[in-house]
């Protein structure tokens, strides 16, 4: 069975208290200041509405409304029991966010805010997928995360950034070209500890699916970091997708919070 490394992905949070939700800069997505009173999900409802994980696929999900913007530090946000995902602020629900996924506790970037709403970017397929909860008082954590990661499949770089400025560069390995390491804004969702598979002892799942690939040894084909046996990855695209780091490399990224961008060039 595998096992959270969860006290390696928590140590960078200052939690604060929701309620400071609509009183933090950000990345903004609206300027009201009045709050907007979310459609009504009956507890049958809710167990209709398909996980919010990285097992899960939500249909009519918003995309990421800053793609392209690059790895960023910012906001996180944790659950603390299923929250109702909504397609806009009091649109339609679309799916529902646990507070544990992987058997890690679920940390989601928050990319817009309104008031008592938080848009956040989602574990799902498809890829770059978004979504609106409303977040009143108890109904989450948020935490302010200094780390961001990029990665360039060009020159097979990953570097670890903190508030900006970079703090480790790495030289590591991308995917196939016929099955490629999908682009894009990803992040960080469980931290695993291995004891099925010999290649990396821990492994860092991403947002992010292959592709090409529909499943990785029976999983999701979610995409993640951990390192190789072997130096044989080093600067080339040579895995099924995922990205294949130095162990001095997973050392450190092991340390970074859940919830932590990884942005894919």
């Amino acid at each position: 069975m595998q096992k959270s490394a969860l006290s390696r992905a928590r140590k960078s949070f200052v939690v604060a208290a929701v309620s400071a939700l609509a009183l933090l800069t950000g990345a903004c997505s609206g300027n009201d200041s009045s709050d907007v009173t979310p459609v009504a999900v009956s507890q049958e409802d809710l167990t209709q509405l398909p996980e919010a994980s990285t097992f899960g696929t939500v249909t009519g999900a918003p995309t990421d409304p800053q793609a392209g913007a690059g790895a960023t530090a910012g906001k996180v946000l944790h659950p603390s029991s299923d929250l109702v995902v909504y397609d806009a602020v009091g649109g339609k629900p679309i799916a529902k966010l646990p507070s544990i996924q992987m058997g890690s506790p679920t940390w989601v970037p928050v990319v817009g805010e309104q008031a008592e709403w938080a848009e956040v970017l989602l574990p799902t397929r498809p890829n770059a997928s978004a979504g609106w909860v409303h977040v009143p008082d108890g109904a989450a954590e948020t935490a302010q995360n200094d780390y961001a990661i990029t990665v360039d499949r060009a020159t097979f770089k990953l570097q670890i950034l903190e508030n900006g400025k970079a703090t480790g560069s790495w030289t590591i390995g991308t995917g196939k070209p016929e099955h490629p390491t999908p682009a894009g804004r990803a992040y960080i969702i469980a931290s695993i500890e291995e004891t099925k598979n010999t290649y990396s002892p821990i492994v860092l799942p991403l947002s992010y699916h292959s592709d090409s690939l529909e499943t990785f040894g029976g999983g999701p084909g979610t995409v993640g970091l951990h390192t190789w046996p072997n130096d044989s990855f080093v600067g080339k695209a040579n895995s099924d997708g995922c990205i294949r780091v130095p162990q001095d490399a997973l050392d450190q990224l092991v340390k970074l919070p859940l919830g932590t961008i990884v942005n894919i060039t």
